[in-house]
């Protein structure tokens, strides 16, 4: 099932994942597998697909817009990309715009040879470095923030790839998993906070990487682990792993809304399944926000796993209210109104005969704008709903994030403009309640939040960023300077 929310197709009215990285090395057909775990990737990022390939001599690399299906379907496309090694991103674009310059991996050939790297997440002083770089002469190829890496790597003076990778990523900020790749091999690693998620695996005699474990079923590979927060992996062609962690020893902070919605419910993130984590959410929610109605009612497909949780711990009736069709294509935006709201009516429809007359309950993942919500409690009520409540599986989402998840500023945030009781009025609910920051680490089975230094990223709730934001403000910022450090001595 894809746990994606067409709902918020109308005006962007979600939280759009970030994106998806999939790589394999010394596999039998290294693109085919990457091929399929970028399928299984695909609710990460739906613009855009890449995949590069590398057979012991050249590098090959074919992208396109769309979904994988669309791109890598064919033998045909597949047999572009022979060898033993390939990478693959599956994109939407959070820094940069769409269109296929963008499209990731990035190639490109440094002294050391060719050099690709596939990225999620967003690095917050990129413009800064960008600044700096074309400064000194460097020519940008796109407007990504990802290349910034790949001119960072090519202007450092170590002589190794993976130094100067080190190198690199020590003026970056932000949050990235990297999977590169090298005439020598791959390399993974994750940002030292471990903000964006990653994970490493073994299929036979190859080695994988990916950002969810769900890929890994799809492509029949067993999980070794998570690749740890701050440690780059190198991988070479002999299948012989090397580990290191360059940036130091700091103190975790994965997001929690890999948990909440990112994250397929098949996989596991942070050492728990997404799907348990998710009941559990909505079991915290009945507990925290009791509701004395009818039915809980999941809006699709997102809000289905807390629903179910929310359903069994206060001892109500779980049902499908809200019947989703799945033979829709994307409702892109359309001149009036009217043709907006039939758009949403030929995705999803009331379950009339089965929420008429009664007392229902509403478990979504999210709240953002507003203006979702409000559709969805206005169906419900056309449908002769005689109460409708709202319960939301996260705290009100009240800051915009800048580690790779595309969300509005956060002037158009409805949590950033408005109270409880005034966001209850603008969606029209009988009630509305959401998840406390407290009960959200309890129910992913956390310790309790450490306000001094949380256990995960959770800013988009709190504001409480984790690293700098440089680009936020660059009239306030001198540009980054780019000092030759030695790191291995630091």
């Amino acid at each position: 099932m894809n746990f994606t929310h067409p709902f918020h197709d109308e005006d962007g009215d979600t939280l759009r994942e970030e994106c998806g990285i999939f790589g394999a090395i010394n596999a039998e057909d290294a693109a085919a597998a990457t091929a399929l775990g970028l399928h299984a990737l695909q609710h990460r990022g739906q613009e855009a697909v890449g995949i590069t390939s590398f057979d012991g001599s050249e590098f090959f690399s074919r992208r396109g817009l769309g979904h994988v299906a669309e791109n890598f379907s064919s033998p045909e496309a597949i047999a572009e990309l022979p060898g033993g090694m390939a990478g693959g991103h599956v994109r939407y674009s959070t820094t940069g715009g769409s269109g296929l310059r963008n499209v990731q991996p990035l190639y490109a050939e440094l002294a050391s040879g060719g050099f690709a790297v596939a990225h999620n997440g967003n690095i917050s002083n990129a413009k800064a470095l960008r600044k700096e770089l074309v400064g000194r002469g460097s020519i940008f190829q796109s407007t990504s923030d990802t290349e910034v890496i790949i001119h960072l790597v090519a202007t450092s003076r170590y002589p190794t790839v993976a130094d100067r990778l080190i190198d690199a990523l020590r003026l970056v900020e932000g949050a990235y998993a990297l999977i590169v790749m090298t005439p020598e091999g791959m390399i993974a690693c994750r940002d030292p906070l471990g903000i964006r998620p990653l994970v490493m695996g073994k299929m036979g005699d190859a080695i994988v990487f990916a950002s969810e474990s769900v890929a890994f079923d799809v492509v029949g590979a067993e999980m070794i682990r998570e690749v740890e927060p701050g440690e780059m992996l190198q991988v070479d062609m002999a299948g012989e792993i090397n580990s290191m962690r360059p940036f130091g020893d700091h103190k975790p902070r994965p997001c929690i809304f890999e948990h909440v919605y990112f994250s397929r419910p098949d996989s596991h993130f942070a050492g728990r399944s997404v799907y348990e984590a998710r009941k559990s959410i909505g079991a915290e929610l009945a507990k925290e926000s009791p509701c004395d109605v009818d039915l809980v009612v999941p809006v699709p497909d997102s809000g289905v796993p807390a629903a179910i949780g929310f359903a069994q711990a206060s001892g109500l009736p779980f049902e499908l209210g809200i019947i989703r069709s799945h033979y829709v294509g994307r409702t892109f935006i359309q001149p009036s109104d009217t043709a907006r709201h039939s758009g949403v009516k030929r995705k999803h429809n009331a379950n009339r005969g089965l929420v008429a007359g009664k007392k229902i309950v509403l478990i979504d993942d999210s709240i953002v704008r507003g203006t979702t919500s409000l559709k969805i409690v206005e169906m419900m009520r056309e449908a002769g709903a005689k109460e409708v409540h709202f319960r939301v599986a996260s705290p009100p989402t009240a800051h915009s994030c800048f580690y790779g998840v595309d969300t509005p500023e956060r002037s158009k945030l409805l949590a950033a403009r408005m109270d409880l009781e005034p966001m209850r009025e603008f969606i029209q609910a009988d009630s509305l309640a959401f998840i406390s920051i407290d009960g959200l680490y309890r129910a992913v089975g956390s310790e309790p939040r450490d306000k001094k230094c949380p256990q995960f990223c959770d800013a988009c709730f709190t504001g409480e960023y984790p690293t700098s934001l440089t680009d936020l403000d660059l009239g306030t910022h001198e540009p980054a300077q780019l000092p030759f450090t030695d790191h291995k001595a630091a």
